[in-house]
């Protein structure tokens, strides 16, 4: 008996890395200070996304593993393949302009974290742009992955900062499984931060990102069960680190009426005097290794996407001659991202946060229905298709976030 348990776990972990790493990767900056300005600003009343978000995430994120080890190619190869150059090119657009905010955001986190140690972004920013392109264009992938599954565990200072914040338990766990009051809808601002919950928790690129980084670890049908495992305990790891930081920000920031987060540094430097200096150091520290993780992943998975989408050369492999495309793409997104960050008003930069989170939940139903038409098809997916219940959870996912969109888009017009 003990001989199968050994021989499961050392499957489960030659395979450990892709899920884990996608649905870590999605703590990023952008979901730290969406999290933290939920909390703050609404207290425990959005703690009750986490339940059905965390269930979609894994339906989202299981169904795009499962067609990257079926068909053997990236989510951008086959929405090309299966519905055209136009349409991927579109996609392709969209998905380059939300990703570059995404970037920004992770920028953000850095400079925002540094600054509780009085360094000045100027100093901040362009240092670390620097290392994370030269992480990944100098590193190999498996020597980057063994980095991103150990950044990955620092997660867990937020479930420390969150106990230490010495939260109400019981309002905690009954606003987790209970609706909030009606009147809340009526809020233009909960609604829209709502959105920017769902999209920095179930981000689209995560989908494209998952999915190569399936392929490229050869994982075989046989051996899915374990993939699969690897999507589910990421997809709960993410989700749990969310709840915390909404949890610790409830307890402190919102309690004592401290209200919305002006700057990226506003959620850890008010711990201090509330939770102590242990949960001040510790949400700072994981802010800025969370943005540097992201900053090396979001670049290089988008370059990735757009190049396998459009049908040009990639792979960090590949001499900057051999695939000039993937490396001006990634580079400019990296240049642009941080540079953005260095001109923008210090005043405006938890706004562009939320901001780009908000646009990855807009853009986010686009990339399920896409993936439903896809895994859904017999010829492409064979027995392999989705279950009832997978579809259930996808589509309804994909029509409740639309019609959220539209009811805070109906909300920005003039006399609502």
């Amino acid at each position: 008996m003990w001989k199968r348990w050994r021989i499961r776990i050392l499957l489960f972990l030659a395979v450990l890395g892709p899920g884990f790493i996608t649905a870590n990767v999605d703590n990023d900056s952008g979901g730290i200070l969406t999290y933290s300005q939920a909390g703050a600003q609404y207290g425990y009343t959005l703690l009750w996304t986490m339940l059905p978000i965390t269930i979609a995430l894994i339906v989202v994120q299981e169904m795009c593993a499962r067609m990257g080890v079926v068909t053997g190619k990236g989510l951008s190869d086959l929405i090309r393949e299966e519905f055209g150059l136009r349409i991927t090119f579109i996609l392709m657009v969209l998905l380059v302009v939300v990703n570059y905010t995404n970037v920004v955001t992770e920028f953000i986190g850095i400079a925002g974290s540094m600054h509780l140690f009085h360094v000045t972004k100027f100093i901040s920013v362009p240092l670390c742009a620097a290392l994370v392109w030269f992480m990944v264009v100098k590193g190999s992938y498996k020597s980057t992955e063994k980095i991103f599954l150990v950044a990955s565990l620092v997660y867990i200072a937020y479930i420390f900062a969150g106990v230490l914040s010495q939260p109400s338990w019981h309002d905690a766990l009954l606003a987790t499984v209970r609706l909030p009051q009606r009147t809340v809808w009526r809020d233009k601002m909960y609604i829209y931060t709502a959105i920017g919950v769902v999209g920095t928790t179930i981000a689209p690129w995560m989908q494209f990102y998952l999915q190569s980084s399936i392929v490229e670890k050869g994982i075989r049908v046989k051996d899915y069960a374990a993939s699969r495992l690897d999507v589910i305990v990421g997809s709960f790891f993410t989700d749990l680190v969310a709840w915390f930081i909404v949890v610790a920000c409830a307890a402190t920031l919102f309690v004592h009426g401290m209200g919305a987060i002006q700057f990226a540094s506003d959620a850890a430097e008010a711990m201090r005097p509330l939770a102590g200096d242990y949960a001040f150091v510790l949400f700072a520290f994981g802010l800025f290794n969370a943005s540097v993780f992201a900053a090396s992943i979001l670049p290089i998975s988008t370059a990735y996407t757009v190049c396998e989408g459009m049908g040009f050369e990639s792979g960090v492999d590949k001499s900057f001659h051999e695939a000039p495309f993937f490396y001006w793409l990634y580079t400019l997104l990296i240049v642009g991202g941080a540079a953005t960050v260095l001109v923008l008003p210090d005043a405006q930069l938890i706004n562009f946060a939320i901001l780009s989170q908000v646009l990855n939940g807009v853009l986010l139903p686009v990339v399920i229905i896409l993936m439903l038409l896809l895994i859904n098809r017999k010829d492409l997916m064979g027995e392999h298709k989705n279950s009832r219940l997978w579809n259930l959870i996808a589509w309804g996912t994909s029509i409740i976030v639309i019609g959220m969109t539209m009811v805070m888009l109906w909300g920005m017009l003039p006399g609502h």
